[in-house]
């Protein structure tokens, strides 16, 4: 006997360790069930914790394409876009008929600027699943990095055909009106989208910008006011850039942010806010 209480084993034996005899769909179960948990923690933008349980997930249920786009989706939503794109691709393997999928396949490429690849992988979903009005709406806006305005412009109303108060699609038209020069159709398409969603504070912001430049102040400047107490991320021009505003419009918001009466609602608004709140994940 060992000093532990047991046996010694004689020359030549093996110590044989119990196998555990796992049930392959209690597993799966179990998988399942913490991507759920995964899900609902994500809605309360607890990140880490769902990734910790779809990680596992994946483990227990490897060849649920449902759990390797949760896990896809979630990368994606904490910006690691490339870790993203791989277990997305993993998902596309085992359902290569699922569209959203490809949909978000296209959004991750598009995010790394592989802009090409993004506009094949939307394509293929909306073969898939035809007149989404998101995947649509992200199409068009590929199509405006890639700077195919016209193509841009028919995804954005074709989008809106799907669903008449999808006002980013109508802000986005507003937005390449507004670069080439047509101030006052971009005005009406800001106005629209304004009317649409009244916390909407983008649409409102850029209306004020053209207005301001076509010598309208005193509403340009109350306009402005209002959209930044909506949401004064806005009057940050890096998130301005990544909600795609052009060169032109992106000047002109320059001069209007830089006003005395702008920069200081830009700092009373601030001042209400908690840094959480001061800068959103770009919509786009």
């Amino acid at each position: 006997m060992s000093l532990l209480g047991m046996p010694r084993l004689a020359s030549g034996q093996a110590l044989v360790p119990h196998v555990l005899r796992l049930d392959p769909t209690k597993l799966q179960q179990q998988g399942l069930s913490l991507a759920q948990e995964a899900v609902q923690l994500a809605q309360f933008q607890q990140y880490e914790l769902a990734l910790q349980r779809v990680r596992l997930a994946t483990q227990l249920a490897p060849k649920s394409p449902e759990v390797w786009s949760l896990l896809g989706g979630l990368y994606l939503q904490t910006n690691e876009i490339d870790n993203g794109i791989t277990a997305l691709q993993k998902a596309q393997s085992l359902d290569n008929k699922n569209s959203a999928v490809l949909f978000a396949l296209g959004s991750a490429y598009r995010q790394k600027g592989k802009y090409s690849q993004a506009v094949e992988y939307i394509k293929a979903g909306l073969q898939i699943k035809p007149n989404v009005p998101g995947a649509l709406f992200d199409l068009g806006n590929t199509y405006l990095m890639m700077g195919q305005l016209s193509d841009a412009i028919v995804q954005y109303e074709k989008a809106i055909a799907q669903e008449k108060n999808y006002w980013p699609a109508i802000n986005n038209i507003g937005l390449i009106k507004y670069e080439s020069g047509r101030i006052d159709e971009a005005i009406q398409y800001w106005k629209t989208a304004s009317a649409i969603d009244e916390k909407a504070a983008e649409p409102r912001l850029a209306t004020a910008v053209a207005l301001y430049m076509k010598g309208d102040q005193q509403q340009a400047l109350a306009l402005a006011e209002a959209a930044i107490k909506l949401d004064n991320s806005y009057a940050d021009l890096k998130v301005l850039k990544e909600n795609l505003w052009g060169d032109r419009l992106l000047a002109d918001a320059k001069k209007l942010l830089e006003t005395p009466q702008i920069r200081a609602a830009i700092t009373q608004a601030q001042g209400r806010s908690s840094p959480a709140q001061q800068r959103p994940t770009p919509r786009r």
